[in-house]
C-alpha cells in the first residue's frame, strides 16, 4: 500500500484518553489513511519517530486572532507549540461581522487594528481566510459586543426592543454563514450594561443552528459565584449549551472558590449542557483599565500606546517612576493591556484538573511583551502531567484534542484515527516544555519536534517551513 507520509514506530497517543501504544501512521492527501502495524505500506516520505510522541495536533478553543491570521498568517507562536486549529472571535468581540467605521472600543481595539477593510459580514471574512489560508485551521464565533456595536449608538445603556431584534438578526445571519456560536463579555464596558434578558433574547438564535453560548463571564472576582448563576440560567432559558471561557477565580479574596463553581457545573450536569476552559497560569491578561489591577499582587504592562517604552515594565515601578499611584499610570498608560497576578496556583490546578476543562491560551497575538501563554501553554500542560503528576500524558492530550473537537462540532479533528484530518504533532515527551517566561514571553516551546495541518509539515524542529494549508472551520 503506499502513502505519501508515513510516521514510523511513534509513541501514538490518539487524543481519545485511551493508552498509548506504537504504531504507525499513513497520511494521503490532507487525510490519516491507516494506524497501526504499517509494515506492508510504502510512503513517498518516511519519518522514523522512535522515542516520540505522535498526537493530533493541539485544538486552542480560545484565542484572538481574528486578524492575525490574515496579517500574521503563518502564527509561529501557535504552530511552534503545537497548535493546528484555534477558535477566534471570544469574549464577545469577533472582526465580524462589523459595520461600525469609528474608532473600536477597548479590547476589541487591540484585535482589530486598521490594517484590513472591516468584514461587514461573517461571509466576507470566511471568503477572505479561505482566499489567504493561514498556516492553521480557523473558526470564530460570532462576538456579542461586536453585535452591539453594530446596533447601537450608545453602548452605556441597556439595548432596546428594535437593538436586541436588530443583533438577533445579525447573529442569525453570522450563524447561516458559519458562524461557530456566539460569545459573550459582559465583564467588558461595552456589555457591561447588557442585561441577562438581553443576552437570553439573544442567544435564544442558537438552538436553531445547534451552537453554543460561550461567554467571558461577568465577573470572575467577587461575584464569580453570582455570574456563574447567570450563565447556567441563560443557557437553561434559551435550552442551548454553555461554555465558560478561561474559568478562574480572581483575587486574593476569592482564592479556593473553584471548589464552590466547579461543584455548581458538576450539580448542573445532569440537567443542561455545560463546559469549560481555563489557562494554566495564575496570571491573567486584559486591558489595563479593566480594574483588574487593584485586586493583583503585580502588574505588567504588555503594551500601551502611548507609551509603547513601557512594555514589560512592573505597574509598580512605572508608578513610583511617574510619582503617582497604579490608578493614576494606568491612566497615563491607556490604551494598553497588561499582565495580572491574580489566582492561586491551588485553583489553577483545581480547574485544570476538572473533567470537563478543556485548555485555552486566550492568547493575543500583537504587543510586545505578551503573556507567556501565547508561546507555551500546551506544552506547560504536557509538563503538569510529566513533572507534576496532575493527570496522565493521555488525559492532558485529550483536554487539547478531542475534547474541544467534540465540544465545537470540529468534525474530523482532534483524534489520530484512519480518515481523519491528518492534524498531527510530533514531541518528545521528556524533553517537552513552555520556554516563554514573564520576562521573556516570545521564546517558542522546547521538545516539539514536528507540526503537521491537513497532512502537510508547517513546523519542525524550531523551524517555520512557510506553508499555509489551514481550513476555514
Amino acid at each position: 500500500m503506499q502513502a505519501d507520509l508515513i510516521f514510523r514506530d511513534a509513541m501514538i497517543v490518539d487524543g481519545t484518553g485511551a493508552p498509548r501504544r506504537r504504531g504507525d501512521v499513513a497520511v494521503t492527501g490532507d487525510r490519516i489513511v491507516a494506524v497501526g502495524s504499517l509494515s506492508d505500506w510504502r510512503g513517498g516520505v518516511e519519518r522514523t519517530c522512535s522515542g516520540m510522541v505522535l498526537a493530533p495536533g493541539f485544538i486552542d478553543p480560545h484565542v484572538h486572532y481574528d486578524e492575525a491570521v490574515l496579517t500574521h498568517p503563518t502564527l509561529d507562536h501557535a504552530v511552534s507549540q503545537g497548535c493546528t486549529t484555534v477558535i477566534n472571535g471570544n469574549c464577545g468581540f469577533s472582526i465580524a461581522p462589523l459595520c461600525f467605521a469609528g474608532p473600536l472600543p477597548m479590547p476589541l481595539g487591540a484585535i482589530v487594528t486598521d490594517a484590513l477593510t472591516r468584514f461587514a459580514s461573517f461571509a466576507a471574512y470566511r471568503g477572505a481566510l479561505e482566499a489567504e489560508p493561514a498556516s492553521v485551521n480557523t473558526a470564530c464565533l460570532i462576538g456579542h459586543s461586536t453585535l452591539r456595536l453594530n446596533a447601537m449608538a450608545d453602548l452605556d445603556r441597556e439595548a432596546d426592543r428594535t437593538e436586541r431584534k436588530a443583533m438577533c438578526r445579525q447573529l442569525d445571519q453570522a450563524l447561516s454563514e458559519g458562524g461557530l456560536g456566539l460569545s459573550t463579555g459582559p465583564f467588558y464596558p461595552s456589555a457591561r450594561h447588557s442585561t441577562t434578558e438581553e443576552l437570553i433574547e439573544v442567544a435564544s438564535i442558537l438552538p436553531k443552528h445547534g451552537k453554543l453560548y460561550v461567554t467571558h463571564m461577568r465577573d470572575e472576582g467577587d461575584r464569580v459565584i453570582e455570574a456563574l448563576e447567570e450563565t447556567l440560567a441563560i443557557g437553561a432559558a434559551c435550552g442551548c449549551g454553555v461554555h465558560v471561557s478561561h474559568h478562574k477565580c480572581a483575587g486574593l479574596a476569592n482564592h479556593g472558590k473553584s471548589e464552590v463553581t466547579l461543584s455548581m457545573i458538576d450539580a448542573c450536569r445532569a440537567r443542561q449542557d455545560v463546559g469549560l476552559d481555563t489557562t494554566p497560569y495564575i496570571a491573567s491578561a486584559t486591558m489595563l483599565d479593566s480594574g483588574r489591577h487593584r485586586q493583583a499582587s503585580k502588574v505588567l504592562v504588555t503594551e500601551s500606546r502611548p507609551h509603547p517604552e513601557m512594555a514589560g515594565r512592573d505597574l509598580d515601578d512605572i508608578a513610583r517612576e511617574w510619582g503617582t499611584d497604579r490608578d493614576g499610570a494606568v491612566d497615563r498608560l491607556v490604551p494598553a493591556l497588561g499582565v495580572f497576578f491574580l489566582m492561586d496556583e491551588a485553583d489553577v490546578r483545581r480547574i485544570l484538573a476538572h473533567e470537563l476543562t478543556m485548555v485555552c491560551s486566550d492568547g493575543v497575538a500583537f504587543g510586545k511583551h505578551p503573556h507567556p501563554r501565547v508561546w507555551g501553554t500546551f506544552p506547560r500542560v504536557l509538563r503538569y502531567a510529566r513533572d507534576e503528576g496532575l493527570f496522565s500524558l493521555e488525559t492532558a492530550v485529550r483536554k487539547m484534542t478531542s475534547m474541544p473537537a467534540e465540544r465545537f462540532g470540529l468534525v474530523g479533528r482532534g483524534e489520530i484515527r484512519s480518515g481523519n484530518f491528518a492534524d498531527i504533532v510530533l514531541f518528545d515527551e521528556a524533553a517537552v516544555s513552555d520556554a516563554a517566561s514573564y520576562d521573556e514571553p516570545t521564546r517558542p516551546a522546547r521538545g516539539i519536534r514536528g507540526v503537521y495541518v491537513n497532512g502537510r509539515k508547517v513546523w519542525a524542529d524550531g523551524t517555520h517551513s512557510g506553508e499555509r494549508p489551514g481550513h476555514v472551520l
